[in-house]
């Protein structure tokens, strides 16, 4: 994971319709309307933007290189921003990533687009950036994200209780997953299975 800032700056990836790039200003309006597919601000257990604070949340992203590093995802064929998802928690001293603050447009959800990002994402982290492991988390509550997350072959480690404040200022816990390098083959040849079945 040596010079991990510069590989990932210039990182676009691609996959059925998905274009995955470096997460910046020039995304606001796209993911606003993404964001307003669904009103997902609304649901207290995401951290998706309302529509007035949305240049603040690139910022922000922006502003925790280098121990997160944002993409926005793009459809292709529109060429329209469709939601947005992250490495994060990077350690390079350990060869570990995380892969979340992940989310797309209402319309968008269960299709193959959460499965063409996470397939891109994997492949990119243990196949280029040279990953141990790669780990996942998300909200006690989110029984949805909780289900993708295993549908993906990634293995429960635990949970950490009164962890993250919530949007709404209540306290959650927070599940934790992860992938290692090892069982990257199996899960990698499960996802192509999953794309190519549909």
């Amino acid at each position: 994971m040596t010079e991990l800032g510069t590989q990932l700056e210039n990182c676009r990836l691609e996959l059925n319709g998905v274009r995955l790039e470096p997460l910046g200003p020039q995304h606001a309006d796209g993911l606003r309307a993404a964001a307003a597919d669904g009103e997902l601000w609304k649901l207290r257990i995401t951290s998706v933007p309302e529509p007035q604070d949305t240049d603040a949340y690139i910022q922000t992203a922006l502003d925790m290189r280098p121990g997160r590093f944002a993409f926005a995802v793009i459809d292709t064929l529109s060429n329209t921003v469709i939601g947005t998802t992250s490495y994060h928690d990077i350690v390079p001293a350990i060869n570990r990533v995380e892969i979340g603050y992940t989310w797309y447009a209402r319309s968008r959800q269960r299709t193959s687009v959460n499965t063409t990002c996470k397939l891109l994402l994997l492949s990119y982290a243990f196949e280029t950036l040279g990953c141990a492991v790669v780990g996942f988390r998300t909200d006690n509550f989110n029984f949805t994200s909780q289900a993708a997350i295993e549908r993906l072959g990634a293995r429960k480690d635990g949970v950490l209780r009164h962890h993250a404040q919530r949007r709404d200022g209540t306290v959650r816990d927070t599940v934790m997953y992860s992938i290692m390098q090892g069982e990257w083959p199996e899960v990698k040849a499960q996802l192509r299975y999953r794309l190519q079945r549909g």
